[in-house]
């Protein structure tokens, strides 16, 4: 056997200059990435803090609202006008004589177990109508002839807090007008149902005073907003430090293997 059988051949021209060359791009690349998915962690969690701020503001609002003296909620001249922002969860009070007998049934699940909530139009001076929850029943006083004592008749005066209309149905449930199941308290849809003209595009859950029999029950409504933006904030601006922490330590160690 040659005594030049086991010699390696000589390596490339130039071959160092190139893997350097490579780690250096893999290098900047990297760093690239890494800066860009910084910031876009940095800016999810500056969003979040925008939307806390918006939360919290909305939580004051809301909690001023409920707490205030109760007014005339808008009339027909302001429907148009109505907001979420503005309106939902004012503290108000009506007149006027139930329409018992167009009332419809919807279904809900609450802190006294499953049931119903009963909406009545209300028919206001003007002719105007408003729909009222007038509260919570179970299922075995469905009928309206097992509550009877609970129906007024002749002027009655509600109060309680208005709420926006709720279309389309629940959740994973459509209403089903012609069938009439409602899963949602759609004032238009419920309204068209009974043939109701001039209603408001709102309905008012009525507070807790108690109606005769005791039911339907009154003030079950509940005030309540998810808040978890600060923990969604904390979050991704951790991700962001994490991640570019990572970054420092993985290019400092592949930039002195590189050069």
């Amino acid at each position: 056997m040659s005594p030049d059988t086991d010699r390696q051949p000589p390596a490339a021209a130039g071959q160092p200059q190139d893997e350097e060359g490579r780690s250096k791009r893999s290098l900047a690349l990297l760093g690239f990435v890494s800066l860009f998915l910084t910031i876009v962690l940095l800016g999810l969690g500056t969003w979040q803090v925008q939307r806390l701020g918006w939360k919290l503001d909305l939580i004051a609002r809301v909690d001023a609202r409920v707490a205030a003296a109760p007014v005339s909620p808008p009339n027909r001249d302001g429907w148009g006008a109505i907001t979420a922002d503005a309106d939902e969860y004012r503290h108000v009070t009506v007149s006027g004589i139930f329409q018992h007998e167009k009332e419809a049934l919807v279904q809900a699940s609450t802190e006294r177990g499953p049931g119903f909530w009963v909406i009545t139009p209300l028919i206001q001076v003007d002719g105007t109508r408003i729909l009222v929850n007038r509260g919570f029943v179970p299922p075995d006083r469905r009928a309206v002839e097992s509550r009877t004592e609970g129906n007024g008749a002749g002027i009655q005066t509600v109060t309680g807090l208005l709420r926006l209309t709720e279309p389309g149905g629940g959740f994973l449930r459509s209403n089903v007008p012609a069938e009439d199941r409602w899963y949602s308290r759609d004032v238009a849809a419920i309204a068209a149902s009974r043939g109701l003209r001039d209603v408001a595009p709102y309905f008012i859950d009525a507070d807790a005073t108690p109606n005769a029999g005791g039911y339907p029950i009154g003030g079950l409504t509940r005030v309540v907003f998810p808040n978890n933006h600060l923990v969604y904030a904390i979050t991704w601006f951790s991700l962001a430090a994490m991640l570019a922490a990572a970054t420092v330590i993985i290019g400092r160690r592949e930039w002195r293997r590189a050069v």
